[in-house]
């Protein structure tokens, strides 16, 4: 079972701390506990019961009206708002994606991804519930809630969805279609986002290949070369230094001139693009990615 302090509690559920303590004092929503060294704190079901609250109070019902919930009352109106407001139903999804991770609860993940694809598709599933999860859990490292191997139960989780997904399509190029060669630098280990694009060039018809994570420099012309890709796609994450970012994008310009490299990943943001050599382009937000999906250069 986990314990919260109110701070992570406010990082989890986005309630702040001095709202906490006015709904624990005036409607007794929750009863911290006290470690043997008298420090609160709050458990799993805490943090469960006050996201349902926040999110009830965030979509119209006022708080006092809330407290005289019961627990079937509460999940009853949840239900209720789901039905008729998509934005409540993948925050819903969101947060309960949130406690598979920590309880390892497949079965539960599985039912919540599933029930998403099968109702607003596995595009919209990544952009409007996925994404939004996956920069929580980054929340919840922040709050050392989510220790590496929850991370990695999950994000695996996820991947397999992806390659599935991936292995599902059925590429007929055409005179739209494009080569691509996707990978991930040396100590990128995070594929996601590149499967998602992999996923998404494929459904389009494109022909794609896939490197995955961690592929050493020199590996990469030659097989640029040989697939006849004529784009090459990267994602920089992990923390580096922009100068080691730059020398690195110049240094595979120069070797395949002929080619156009795409770059994306919260660690390209910080890099001068005006200094960038001539075709390697940046790519700073999804909605940039999908154009150049839609769009190639």
């Amino acid at each position: 079972m986990g314990q919260y302090s109110i701070k992570e509690l406010e990082h989890l559920t986005g309630v702040k701390a001095h709202t906490l303590r006015i709904w624990e004092q005036r409607y007794k929503f929750v009863k911290p506990k006290r470690t043997h060294t008298n420090i609160r704190y709050y458990t799993d079901d805490d943090m469960k019961k006050i996201l349902n609250i926040s999110i009830l109070n965030k979509y119209g019902l006022r708080i006092g009206r809330i407290a005289k919930m019961d627990k079937h009352a509460i999940k009853e109106n949840i239900n209720n708002i789901s039905q008729t407001n998509e934005a409540f139903k993948h925050e819903l999804h969101i947060n309960k994606l949130a406690t598979c991770m920590l309880e390892l609860d497949e079965q539960g993940f599985e039912k919540i991804i599933t029930t998403c694809i099968l109702q607003i598709g596995l595009e919209k599933t990544m952009f409007a519930i996925i994404y939004p999860f996956l920069q929580k859990i980054g929340v919840m490292w922040l709050t050392n809630r989510a220790n590496p191997a929850q991370e990695h139960f999950i994000v695996n989780l996820i991947r397999q969805k992806l390659i599935v997904a991936i292995d599902g399509q059925v590429v007929k190029p055409n005179n739209n279609s494009r080569k691509y060669l996707l990978f991930l630098p040396e100590n990128e280990l995070h594929e996601i986002s590149l499967l998602f694009l992999c996923y998404l060039l494929k459904v389009r018809h494109h022909i794609v290949t896939y490197l995955g994570a961690n592929v050493p420099f020199s590996n990469i012309v030659p097989i640029a070369n040989k697939s006849e890709a004529e784009y090459l796609y990267t994602i920089f994450t992990a923390p580096i230094d922009k100068k080691e970012i730059f020398q690195y994008l110049k240094t595979l310009a120069q070797k395949v001139p002929d080619k156009q490299i795409v770059v994306s990943g919260s660690q390209v943001h910080k890099l001068d693009i005006a200094k960038l050599p001539y075709n390697v382009t940046v790519l700073k937000s999804l909605d940039e990615i999908m154009q150049f999906v839609e769009n190639p250069l």
